[in-house]
């Protein structure tokens, strides 16, 4: 039986275990973190996953769909708060058949770790951090967080699922013609909380993403199985760049609780143990890792965040990662044995649709943060509505497109931008939609895109 080697027991890394066991492999999976299933840890970031048709058909992929759908909570669209308490839903797709799932980090990653686990052909080796890799050796080096010893892996193929900060990235590094970028945004997030009334019911409503735009800033939350809501508040790190809407001068309690009272009153009120919660969580960053060669000959492949981490306002770093493995398992699939042509197809399968949705998801940000309260940009989304009912195989919504649809993530982006300049021009100098003209919509609509074909 051929072996496997991954590097990192995260969603990415227990999913690919699981798609390589029921191939028939010996899969050895080596994680820094102990046993979440066993230590009371953190699953490793703040903000709840966003489950959608990319992740949902990998999960199907390997029999897990139907136990996942248990425990997410279907949100139909976003929940828009103003300062004033005033609420506005906006809907994500045609119909209540088009929606996103709120689950949690940790119970999705233990719940594919069991699965793994049914396979006796799957070893995790937890607290192992990995120190780095010799690719000349085909060697891997891990540090035992327990014993202190380190230890040496020989390693035939290997997977590097480890991460946005990869140690194995880093010996990519010393690769002649390597590129890699990677973006910090000058914006932090910290996780916040909102408590199930006293019989267990939601304070908000239940089947929304809920978001308070405040233009440079922005609070969002989403709901837990508990009743609970699982809130991030996204601002800039320094004072030069967004005053006192700040990490840095949010340093007291009574500048958190004002800056509260000021721009999110109405969350402020369900929130009681917010000091609480914003001095004692981390502030985590935000980061897009852009990285090419992923794969070296036939013996180390890059998945997932290790070789293009996205910032999360599209929702789709999980479902991007799930994607990978679709695609690597299809090309073991076409090249059985052939791991220089498996790899070498699969990094050119997906390098430039993991760089769309990283671009898609910075500018997400803008989007969620300020424009969804803009009046502009709200006639703009009727109208792109009312397109794709008059145009289903033609105009079809950005967001569609990439949450709702397999389609390439390079299409949606190359596509939404000329929607968007569609949009744009029918929208000008118009205050609402009653006032289009359908005949010239449907001129600059057949003239500017083709059918999509999907």
């Amino acid at each position: 039986m051929e072996k496997i080697t991954i590097v990192g027991a995260g969603l990415a890394g227990s999913l690919l275990s699981v798609y390589m066991a029921k191939k028939g492999f010996a899969v050895d999976v080596y994680e820094r973190r102990p046993d979440m299933r066993k230590a009371a840890i953190s699953a490793g970031k703040s903000i709840n996953l966003a489950l959608s048709v990319r992740g949902i058909h990998a999960l199907k992929e390997v029999g897990l769909y139907d136990e996942i759908k248990k425990i997410s909570i279907p949100m139909y669209g976003r929940m828009i708060h103003s300062i004033d308490g005033v609420t506005q839903f906006q809907q994500y797709g045609k119909d209540n058949s088009e929606y996103i799932n709120s689950v949690s980090r940790g119970d999705l990653n233990k719940k594919l770790m069991d699965l793994a686990d049914e396979f006796r052909s799957v070893k995790f080796h937890f607290n192992k951090r990995c120190m780095g890799m010799n690719l000349d050796k085909n060697e891997l080096y891990f540090h035992d967080e327990l014993t202190q010893a380190n230890i040496a892996v020989k390693s035939k193929v290997t997977v590097a699922t480890d991460g946005a900060t990869s140690p194995i990235r880093m010996e990519m590094l010393k690769i002649p013609r390597f590129d890699f970028s990677q973006e910090y945004e000058n914006y932090g997030y910290k996780e916040l909380h909102i408590p199930p009334n006293d019989d267990g019911s939601f304070k908000m409503e239940t089947n929304a993403l809920h978001i308070w735009p405040r233009g440079s800033f922005m609070l969002i939350a989403l709901p837990n199985m508990d009743g609970s809501f699982t809130c991030t508040l996204f601002i800039a790190y320094d004072r030069s760049l967004g005053g006192n809407a700040s990490f840095e001068y949010l340093d007291t309690r009574e500048k958190v609780s004002d800056f509260f009272k000021e721009n999110f009153p109405d969350a402020l009120e369900i929130m009681p143990s917010l000091l609480e919660d914003f001095f004692g969580n981390p502030t985590g960053t935000l980061i897009t890792v852009k990285s090419y060669p992923w794969c070296v000959d036939g013996k180390l492949a890059m998945l997932g965040d290790s070789c293009h981490a996205i910032v999360p306002f599209f929702g789709q770093g999980m479902n991007a990662a799930f994607e990978d493995c679709i695609y690597l398992n299809e090309c073991i699939t076409n090249s059985p044995g052939k791991w220089n042509d498996i790899f070498n197809n699969y990094q050119q399968m997906r390098k430039a649709n993991t760089d769309a949705i990283a671009d898609l998801a910075q500018e997400n940000f803008v989007e969620m943060r300020d424009l969804v309260a803009d009046p502009r940009f709200l006639l703009e989304k009727k109208i792109e509505s009312e397109l794709y009912k008059r145009f289903p195989d033609t105009f079809v919504p950005k967001y569609t497109m990439v949450t709702f649809m397999r389609i390439p993530y390079s299409t949606a982006l190359n596509r939404g931008k000329i929607q968007a300049s569609i949009l744009h021009a029918l929208s000008d100098c118009k205050s609402s939609i009653d006032e289009i003209d359908w005949t010239a919509a449907e001129t600059l609509v057949k003239k500017e895109l083709a059918p999509l074909n999907y």
